[in-house]
């Protein structure tokens, strides 16, 4: 099958919208299927054989972050000419409400649409707003797909029609078989994210440190990601300061290592999340998770059976279940066990082939389906709960 794919935001800057596309790519090209991903790029960035530039994109506030875009005139000419020169059997759009390429490309393709809602924002006055531009695209759209129940409900609510649940995909292996480094292990709370994101929330649980090791003293926070390190650990006391260890960004490789490395990795995100891949990473590479309880984040760990939940913003709270799970080593192992068993739902050799059937029925029905049945959810997959 020829599979094209639009990523609506720029390849450079990693984010979990690109790491799913990336990873769904790859899966679909071991299984023999011919793709070409269409992003946003910077023009010295290095890209995979199947990834094709649009050209450099451009920060755009979008869902409480900045969001690097690619949209215009030479944009939709670049779109155009990719889309008949890939003469795909289907086209597979990401985020195609926002002013990306994804839209661009519903508006130019003629043929069968696959999109996929990761968003969760249930109170987005600009959607609703944007509507009677967005309809001839959404019309356009075969099936549906959101990445969680948050994100359908979003879709529902702001556009209508429904989406079949797939959630995003994680290659288990590759966390579960990473090597821990020494250096980040023993006392050891892990993060990943934007530091500078305050969506993010690292501010939470820089609050919580002094409590912490308050109590337990050798512990380390590990920080990954890009931001101002500085700033980030202002509020701390300053003899507190060298407790926290800033690692930059981290490649695929690092991540896993470090995932598997920590012995509590912490999410405390304060919102906007419509699934939260990181914790499927974690829970993959056998890190406890202790994460904010959004609804999205409880539904990923199994309503916190898989990992467990303080209240959103609660410095405090975090602190008090941070130092429980580091100082009861039969709770982390129990967790261990209990996520290694979850996260089989959300390997590729399942998510993959959830996406193929989606792809396959789109394809099969093409000549026949009229235009008002594309926007029905293919309902004969099975939902994830």
């Amino acid at each position: 099958m020829r599979i094209g794919v639009v990523c609506p935001y720029s390849w450079d800057v990693p984010g979990g919208v690109q790491f799913h596309i990336r990873d769904l790519a790859e899966h679909l090209l071991r299984l023999g299927h011919e793709v070409s991903v269409l992003a946003p790029a910077e023009d010295d960035t290095p890209l995979p054989p199947y990834v094709e530039s649009a050209g450099r994109a451009m920060a755009v506030p979008y869902n409480g972050s900045v969001a690097r875009l690619n949209f215009g005139p030479l944009s939709a000419a670049r779109v155009r000419r990719w889309v008949n020169d890939g003469d795909f059997d289907v086209l597979h759009v990401h985020e195609p409400v926002a002013p990306s390429l994804a839209l661009l490309a519903c508006w130019t393709t003629s043929g069968p649409i696959v999109a996929t809602f990761h968003t969760s924002n249930p109170r987005s006055r600009a959607m609703i707003a944007a509507y009677p531009i967005l309809q001839p695209a959404l019309e356009k759209i075969s099936a549906r797909i959101a990445v969680s129940e948050y994100a359908r409900r979003t879709l529902v609510e702001h556009l209508g029609g429904d989406a079949v649940v797939i959630p995003n995909g994680v290659d288990v292996a590759f966390f579960a078989d990473a090597e821990p480094r020494p250096e980040w292990q023993g006392d050891t709370i892990g993060f990943i994210g934007r530091i500078d994101e305050s969506r993010k929330g690292l501010q939470v649980l820089v609050r919580a440190l002094p409590r912490i090791l308050a109590e337990r003293p050798q512990t380390r926070l590990l920080v990954a990601g890009r931001g101002d390190e500085r700033e980030a650990v202002a509020a701390l006391p300053a003899e507190m300061r060298d407790r926290v260890e800033f690692l930059g960004m981290v490649s695929d490789e690092d991540k896993a290592r470090l995932l598997r490395s920590v012995d509590v990795y912490v999410a405390p995100n304060l919102g906007g999340e419509s699934f939260g891949i990181i914790l499927v990473e974690a829970m993959s590479a056998g890190a406890p998770v202790l994460a904010s309880d959004l609804d999205a984040f409880a539904q990923v760990l199994d309503g916190g059976r898989a990992g467990e939940l303080f209240p959103n913003e609660d410095a405090d709270a975090l602190a008090d279940a941070a130092l429980r799970l580091l100082g009861d080593p039969r709770r982390r192992k129990e967790l261990r066990e209990l996520a290694a068993r979850h996260v089989r739902r959300f390997d590729w050799s399942t998510v993959g082939a959830d996406i193929l059937a989606v792809y396959e029925t789109v394809a099969e029905g093409a000549s026949t389906v009229a235009a008002d049945d594309r926007v029905r959810p293919v309902s004969r997959l099975r939902p994830w709960a």
